[in-house]
């Protein structure tokens, strides 16, 4: 809210009039309505929810839609110089069939000099082969070839860039589910190949690219607190520098969409670092974007973070009932990929707990089941039998014996398979089960509690739900 908030302050007298009037035009009264509310008054959410006459789910609907229009009109009045630059690259060969020689070089040359300072490979490249061909019978011909090499190699560079961006988050998520320290190892070498790379140019695309993997790998992988070099910069000083860059580049398309995901790390920084008063100005802007994350973004980061993230947030400010219906408005037009399997995983897990908070186990239940039914977890036991435990929870509360039983039979197979080693944490969540569906009427309460407080001594390790169920009195009266 207050990302929206802040945003329709700023706006120039006639900006806000424009989008105002666009949106009495089109027959968005209600959208209109709230954008003069929070432009003029300081209302509450639940006031103005009052005042149109909508419910919570409407709400957030209407505030996305509204905050989307905003964003189409602002980029709409965005002249990008990058865009002007593309389009006189494109006439080139007009410039040099039209235009005296001595013309087309300097045009060629101030061309040179707007393209560097965008730091655009691809179209350099094309510049400069253009320049060494005007230049066949001129010394600067050799020049111009070697421009035009370094350029091809430097485009090469970015490239790859990209792609081991890809390359990580792909294995990352991967990781997750695995918690192998073989793909540990993949991913620090990934890291140190990203490094490689930007070490080779001076360049602000590449260290944006190389921050985006740098920060989220140091976080993440290899934890600062066991980080043994002092060499490296700190991640404040990264964050800062890209924030500058993003500034004296602001109306590079690239970088305008690249925002969210430094506001998404500055998140997580402040967060791994328990600065939550700082984190929580961040989850504002990136709760927003949610769905945009997942969807468009896992190319550069790995977004399926975030919902992790949120459950813990939630669970430590007690607002864990506040996902559900909040859920409605955040995902109303997104579609999940089953192709992805750990942001699927990841993502069903997370609507399951959301339903669980707030006492919808049978919903709870069909988020898991859909799950299960719709991609295959043979390669990640582990979080196979993370998830089973979840759906034996969710029978056990709605005392469906029948497919407790089955699915308890089941899981106990398979931590047999695995070793009672390798999943201790839930053989205890089991047994806190099976006491609580027995017929046990005696000290219940008690031997739930015993069992819970040998459950909470453990760390999370890898994708871990059954830690984000919150194991106090009241899950142990619950019960019992």
């Amino acid at each position: 809210m207050a990302k929206l908030k802040n945003i329709i302050k700023q706006l120039s007298e006639p900006d806000f009039e424009a989008i105002y009037d666009s949106l009495m035009e089109n027959g968005a009264d209600k959208s209109a309505y709230l954008l003069k509310s929070m432009r003029e008054k300081s209302t509450s959410d639940n006031k103005i929810m009052s005042e149109l006459e909508v419910n919570t789910n409407a709400y957030y609907t209407l505030r996305s839609r509204l905050n989307q229009k905003i964003e189409e009109y602002l980029l709409q009045q965005l002249e990008s110089p990058r865009t002007d630059l593309l389009k006189k690259v494109a006439n080139i060969n007009e410039i040099i069939f039209t235009k005296k020689k001595a013309i087309a070089i300097a045009t060629l040359k101030k061309l040179e000099k707007e393209l560097l300072d965008y730091d655009l490979s691809n179209e350099l490249t094309i510049i400069y082969k253009s320049l060494k061909k005007l230049h066949i019978n001129h010394p600067d011909h050799y020049n111009y070839s070697q421009s035009y090499n370094q350029h091809v190699a430097y485009m090469l560079a970015v490239d790859k860039a990209e792609d081991l961006l890809g390359e990580y988050f792909k294995k990352y998520g991967q990781y997750t589910l695995s918690n192998s320290e073989t793909e540990k190892l993949e991913l620090t070498l990934l890291n140190k190949e990203m490094n490689n790379v930007g070490a080779l140019y001076k360049s602000h695309r590449l260290y944006v690219y190389q921050s985006c993997l740098n920060i989220f790998h140091r976080l993440f992988v290899e934890v600062e607190e066991d980080s043994l070099d002092d060499d490296l910069e700190p991640i404040e000083d990264i964050l800062a520098k890209i924030q500058r860059t993003f500034e004296d580049y602001n109306l590079d398309s690239i970088y305008h969409h690249l925002k969210i995901i430094f506001e998404f790390l500055k998140l997580e920084y402040y967060n791994h670092y328990r600065v939550y008063r700082k984190a929580e100005k961040y989850f504002e802007e990136v709760n927003e974007d949610t769905a945009l994350l997942l969807s468009n973004y896992n190319l550069y980061t790995y977004p399926s973070q975030f919902l992790i993230t949120k459950l813990e947030r939630h669970k430590r400010l007690k607002l864990e009932e506040e996902m559900y219906e909040e859920n409605e408005g955040i995902f109303i037009d997104f579609e999940v990929d089953k192709n992805d399997i750990p942001q699927y995983v990841t993502y069903m897990i997370y609507r399951a707990l959301s339903c669980y908070y707030v006492k919808k186990y049978d919903e709870a239940a069909r988020w898991i089941n859909n799950l299960l039914n719709e991609v295959s977890l043979k390669k990640y036991p582990n979080t196979q039998l993370e998830i089973k435990v979840i759906l034996a929870l969710q029978y056990c509360l709605l005392n469906d014996y029948d497919l407790f039983n089955q699915l308890i039979n089941s899981i106990q197979r398979q931590i047999r398979i695995i070793g009672k080693e390798n999943c201790e944490h839930l053989m205890i969540f089991t047994k806190i089960l099976k006491v609580s569906i027995s017929e046990l009427k005696k000290n219940k309460e008690e031997k739930i509690k015993a069992l819970i407080q040998k459950f909470n001594m453990f760390q999370k390790q890898g994708f871990s739900p059954s830690m984000y169920i919150k194991m106090d009195d009241e899950f142990a009266a619950k019960l019992s």
